[in-house]
């Protein structure tokens, strides 16, 4: 009896003491004084670059954002930090991400990202957010920021929200609630079905039928949105956002014939705020994308093109080809262990074709405009929320950023993660002597 309860005491220790470490940082506390960041060097994030900066914030908004050979402070009012010869930068936003409703992909019970159905405008995904997932410090400490949380799966997957990377449950991490609504344009081919045996791709022979179908739903939704319904319809009442503009409907496609329908039937419909995401063959429709002043979020920069035509590099070069033919671009990734090097995809494009404070753009003011929350966020400007980090580095450099510190609407975060934990825990054992 006495071993029994030995043993079932030790199992408990240590189940303790494995979940204490693989908690995620517990969430920073208000900003309590005012803060300056000094001798800097400040990247807006609208293409602009302060080589000496002050910059000061308080009550989570900032306050001075100057060249600090003309501008000066009283000391004694602000914690100062002193960023001498480092980098600050505004907050980096992740569009289309699936942070925070899966864990590990190939666990079910760690997946609430998908719901079953074709059509589910309704289900938004804030309120599945989990605010405890240990993917979260690995995107902060590459300087991640904010994120668009968005279900997948079906025809019309849900409705995103914008979320703040930090704080104890869904309502205090909500930045912006139901942006947008997500859409999977229904794919021209089909790709091999690997388990049962198929090897080709293929036409998708239900392509018209499953165009039709989109086709009535969206004129369904724009009927009930232009009426008085005596019954409520929770999947139409979702869409109405997109009618009058206060909602975006984010449409998945790939392929240029694909593209062009998309946007075309959003049009004749009458949404108003249209974005392209993904689209691997957007280069082949840039005007079209221009002249319609349509947004694109391109995932993956770091693949090969889906088609051998292609150019090889054509995934790294896509963002400054779309830039160049009056694109507005951001960039994200499909999955989510990846998206923490969002940093490092702008880095590759301002290898192929913009400059960096241009790349720097992609993942900053770019993606604050396409999902709408500009106003407040996306560059270091008087006025706008204290979202920035410092890093030692330049940021878009995987060899070279090093965030140092960062800050959500003033709060400090508390950057370690279960990575640094395990770094800091054998760092000696496998050191130099």
């Amino acid at each position: 009896m006495m071993m029994k309860k030995f043993i079932t005491l030790t199992i408990s220790v240590f189940t303790l003491t494995s979940l204490a470490f693989g908690q995620v940082p517990k969430p920073a506390s208000p900003q309590t004084k005012p803060i300056a960041i000094t001798g800097a060097i400040a990247h807006i994030g609208n293409g602009n670059v302060i080589q000496n900066s002050i910059i000061t914030f308080d009550n989570g908004k900032l306050t001075l954002v100057a060249d600090a050979s003309t501008s000066s402070i009283d000391a004694s009012k602000f914690e100062i930090i002193n960023a001498s010869g480092k980098h600050v930068y505004p907050g980096f936003i992740l569009p289309d991400s699936d942070l925070g409703l899966q864990e590990i992909s190939a666990v079910r019970s760690t997946r609430d990202v998908n719901e079953t159905g074709s059509y589910n405008p309704n289900v938004r995904s804030i309120i599945s957010y989990n605010t405890d997932s240990e993917l979260i410090p690995t995107l902060r400490y590459n300087g991640i920021l904010l994120a668009q949380t968005t279900p997948i799966g079906g025809i019309i997957s849900g409705t995103s929200s914008v979320i703040e990377l930090d704080g104890w449950n869904w309502e205090d991490a909500v930045y912006k609630t139901d942006d947008g609504v997500h859409l999977n344009w229904p794919a021209f081919y089909q790709s091999p079905r690997w388990w049962m045996g198929e090897t080709q791709i293929k036409k998708n022979e239900k392509y018209d039928e499953q165009i039709r179908e989109l086709s009535n739903f969206l004129a369904e939704a724009k009927a009930y949105a232009q009426s008085a319904p005596e019954a409520t319809n929770l999947k139409l009442e979702a869409m109405k956002g997109l009618f009058d503009g206060s909602k975006v409907i984010y449409m998945r496609a790939s392929l240029a014939k694909e593209i062009m329908s998309a946007i075309q039937l959003a049009q004749q419909v009458g949404i108003k705020k249209i974005v392209l995401k993904d689209g691997e063959e957007s280069y082949l429709v840039k005007e079209f994308l221009s002249e319609n002043h349509i947004p694109v979020v391109l995932a993956n920069v770091h693949r090969l093109p889906i088609s051998n035509d292609e150019d090889v590099d054509m995934p790294y070069k896509l963002p400054a080809v779309l830039t160049k033919a009056g694109v507005m671009v951001s960039l994200s990734y499909n999955g989510l262990q990846n998206s923490r090097n969002l940093p490092f995809f702008a880095g590759t494009a301002s290898a192929y074709g913009l400059s960096k404070e241009e790349a720097l753009q992609l993942i900053t003011l770019n993606a604050a405009k396409i999902i709408g929350i500009d106003s407040s966020c996306g560059t270091l400007e008087v006025g706008k929320d204290a979202n920035l980090f410092i890093s030692t580095g330049d940021a878009l450099d995987m060899r070279t950023n090093n965030v140092e510190n960062a800050f959500i609407a003033g709060r400090k975060l508390n950057l370690d993660g279960k990575q640094q934990l395990l770094y800091n825990r054998f760092k000696e054992k496998y050191g130099q002597k």
